[in-house]
């Protein structure tokens, strides 16, 4: 690049940075970003005069404030008490760089000395490229490298960055803190009827139906309400034995097996208190509900006769219901018993039941690689019914609090992962963790940090590209002896 073409740029970053100050200083302002600016020009006007300086030439620039304070013109004006703004010509030496960061200009004076008792290790890539050089040299924009000296590279993963830097790049850091994290899984699901909570009306010997009560398939019944009136001769039987055993005790004699005999035939309680009392056998027996529920099922009309065994009716108690949420094997981990859920009916838009994990099925389907999580819901307001579709939220993730950092902290290239830790002073050090759980734009990290380190979290110019983030895993640095090649354009 040409030494006009250089001065030409140099010309208009200044004449730029000379409107915002204008800006800024008709407004009372000061702009941070000419930070870097301000320190350059209160470094040159400070420092020993060299000898024999070149006298300013070239066009004014821009306009700066008398005391060195950050404002600029780009024309001249006055300050409020009545000074005239000092003029910057465009020969004049302009460096956006802090001081510190450039190599002593003169081998005379305590800062040569200074660096003259310090070991010089080798000269580093400006832009932070894993370049380095044992002698002096430009990169390919004409940039100096910088000396890197005994002590600072202490660490070969550190990575240091000048103040200047780190404010272009917009680095921002974290700490690293305790807390909870959790991550919705949201899946398919569909109502179910709770199994522990259905019933099967049926007789333990052959019978006749003689009557069958109003109730159908779908309607509701409670516990003791009458279903059927049946006629068995098996139970009659066994009801007049029981009868000749109870008049035969009024005589002393032992009763038998009678009383067994009809409650085995599934006679109920109360019916054989009621033989007891009457010491009379009923023509027939009234069958009536076990539990409080809806009809599934009616298999009876009057008249017909039944076997043993056969089924009258299927009853089920809704007021609890499950809900089977079909989870990827690939979200099993996070899930775990008690986990809160909350469902949502498709059918009924804005409608929300809470529920909790009761059961992980112990199989997953080979079609659809998932697995059944069953959840119970208290269904008492009769809402949920069996074989709806559902949408299911179910809350997951660690008991509670882990170390976590940002999503945005880690650097995963897929067979590791990193955070990069802020270690002050412009230094940065790539760190290998194990990750965790992953919710609310956080992740847990296991293992690599410790609670109060501080993670970068935004600094994409350390990752920009591969061979930086290479470099910066492996160590960045090479011997002095040793003279990487250089990188070109």
């Amino acid at each position: 690049m040409s030494r006009t073409l250089l001065a030409g740029l140099a010309l208009a970053a200044v004449t730029a940075a000379g409107a915002a100050g204008y800006v800024a200083g008709t407004r009372g302002l000061a702009l941070p970003g000419l930070d870097r600016l301000h320190q350059a020009f209160m470094a040159r006007s400070t420092a020993a005069p060299k000898a024999g300086p070149p006298t300013a030439a070239g066009p004014v620039a821009y306009y700066r404030h008398p005391d060195g304070a950050l404002f600029y013109a780009p024309e001249p004006r006055k300050t409020e008490d009545g000074r005239d703004f000092l003029p910057v010509r465009a020969s004049e030496e302009i460096s956006f760089d802090p001081p510190a960061a450039r190599p002593a200009q003169s081998a005379a004076g305590p800062a040569a000395a200074t660096e003259a008792e310090r070991k010089l290790l080798y000269y580093r890539n400006p832009m932070g490229l894993p370049d380095t050089s044992p002698v002096p040299k430009k990169d390919w924009m004409g940039m100096d490298y910088l000396p890197v000296y005994a002590g600072e590279d202490a660490d070969g993963k550190v990575i240091k960055l000048s103040p200047g830097r780190i404010q272009r790049s917009g680095v921002r850091s974290q700490a690293v803190l305790r807390q909870a994290i959790s991550r919705p899984i949201r899946v398919p699901g569909t109502v179910q009827l709770d199994e522990r909570r259905i019933s099967v009306v049926a007789t333990r010997s052959d019978a006749f139906i003689q009557e069958v009560a109003p109730v159908t398939t779908g309607g509701r019944v409670a516990k003791g309400d009458r279903l059927v009136r049946i006629y068995s001769p098996e139970i009659t039987a066994a009801g007049a034995q029981f009868v000749s055993e109870l008049n035969a005790a009024g005589r002393g004699v032992p009763e038998g097996g009678a009383r067994q005999r009809l409650e085995n035939l599934g006679v109920q309680p109360e019916i054989v208190a009621e033989i007891e009392r009457t010491r009379k056998v009923p023509l027939t027996i009234v069958w009536s509900a076990p539990r409080d529920g809806i009809v599934l099922e009616r298999n009876v009309v009057d008249g017909m006769r039944m076997a043993s065994g056969d089924s009258l009716f299927r009853l089920a108690d809704v007021s609890m219901i499950w809900v089977l949420a079909d989870v990827p094997e690939g979200d099993l981990a996070a899930i775990r018993i008690g986990a809160p859920a909350i469902i949502r009916l498709r059918g009924r838009p804005g409608t929300e039941f809470a529920g909790k994990v009761g059961l992980i099925y112990p199989q997953v389907a080979e079609a659809t690689r998932t697995t059944k999580v069953r959840i119970e819901i208290d269904n008492r307001a009769g809402m949920l019914l069996p074989n709806m579709y559902a949408d299911v939220e179910i809350g997951s993730g660690e008991a509670g609090p882990v170390l976590a950092v940002p999503d945005s902290a880690v650097i995963d290239t897929g067979t590791r992962r990193v955070v990069i830790l802020d270690r002050g002073e412009g230094r940065f050090e790539p760190r290998e963790v194990r990750l965790g759980q992953r919710g609310d734009g956080m992740v847990a990290i296991s293992d690599g940090v410790s609670e109060g380190d501080r993670v970068v979290v935004s600094a994409n110019f350390l990752i920009d590209a591969e061979s930086n983030l290479k470099a910066a895993l492996s160590g960045l640095g090479a011997p002095a002896e040793q003279k990487p090649a250089e990188i070109k354009p």
